[in-house]
């Protein structure tokens, strides 16, 4: 069964495009078939795997995004899908398995600019599409952002799981908290439109620690998180197996370096060793092994 899962926190600026790219790709690794659905207006994932100059043509055409596929007449959503997206400089897969559903600007018109069938909203018409989609992969992942507007509510309908990327620090026990709220308000109003294809609805599964400067005590953020977290699942407000995941991000620059060369952490210096970079990978395919294992 495919594994749908939506990467989502309301706080911004926690590494989450980052940490999804790149557990996409130690996924994808490990020989699993990944498809990852960018759904942040930012368009970073995109422009991350796409490269800039691939991407720029997109944007400017207007068309071949994830917004084409709401646009009046618009294409199906299996028309979408950039194949083995990763390109090395000749142009060639440099990691086959890893697919993507771009974004551009214009998704910003799916909020203000929607003008659907109310009996059918923008998130229904996705994932009626995307159950077909899904069935050629092991995993689609939803990067979305920090927010359950449009956007937010196609992954998250659309998804089993939801983990939720964070640094340890006060906001993002705040932006936790919202999440978690917003979350059940907009599972009461999408209650009505699931069927036993779309199952039941997704909750949160997990806490990522992400992007951990050197030196940083985790301790008592990752306590207070946890406090959080199992006041939520007394209250069976999030998934009853719920945890913070034991793997956890360290920030290096290679992460930095890895968007301007428009590859994931794993296949940049791969000929040279460098303690940081593979530390930093070690911790990347860590989290994808423990993701393979927290399952339902």
């Amino acid at each position: 069964m495919t594994r749908k899962i939506s990467f989502i926190n309301y706080k911004g600026g926690v590494g989450k495009t980052s940490l999804i790219v790149n557990t996409a790709a130690c996924l994808a690794a490990r020989g699993r078939r990944v498809l990852l659905c960018d759904f942040d207006t930012q368009s970073n994932a995109s422009i991350w795997l796409m490269r800039l100059e691939r991407w720029n043509k997109l944007n400017a055409d207007g068309h071949g995004s994830v917004y084409s596929f709401f646009e009046p007449g618009g294409v199906r959503l299996g028309d979408l899908v950039v194949r083995d997206v990763v390109q090395d400089k000749n142009g060639k897969s440099a990691l086959p398995g890893l697919d993507l559903i771009p974004t551009t600007f214009n998704l910003v018109d799916l909020e203000n600019e929607f003008n659907g069938d109310p009996r059918k909203p923008a998130y229904l018409l996705f994932q009626e599409q995307l159950e077909e989609l899904a069935l050629d992969y092991d995993y689609v992942l939803f990067d979305c952002p920090p927010n359950l507007l449009r956007a937010s509510q196609c992954g998250v309908f659309s998804s089993h799981e939801i983990y939720v990327p964070s640094n340890p620090d006060a906001l993002s026990l705040i932006g936790f908290t919202l999440l978690v709220e917003k979350l059940g308000r907009f599972q009461q109003i999408s209650s009505g439109f699931r069927t036993a294809t779309s199952g039941q609805a997704a909750q949160v599964k997990g806490i990522i620690f992400n992007a951990i400067k050197t030196g940083v005590d985790i301790e008592v953020p990752k306590m207070r998180m946890q406090l959080r977290m199992n006041q939520f699942r007394a209250a069976r407000r999030v998934a009853a197996d719920a945890k913070i995941f034991n793997a956890q991000i360290r920030d290096a620059m290679v992460v930095r370096r890895a968007v301007t060369l428009g590859l994931p952490v794993t296949l940049i210096g791969q000929e040279n060793s460098d303690p940081l970079r593979d530390n930093v990978v070690h911790d990347y395919h860590r989290l994808a092994e423990e993701i393979e294992n927290h399952r339902s």
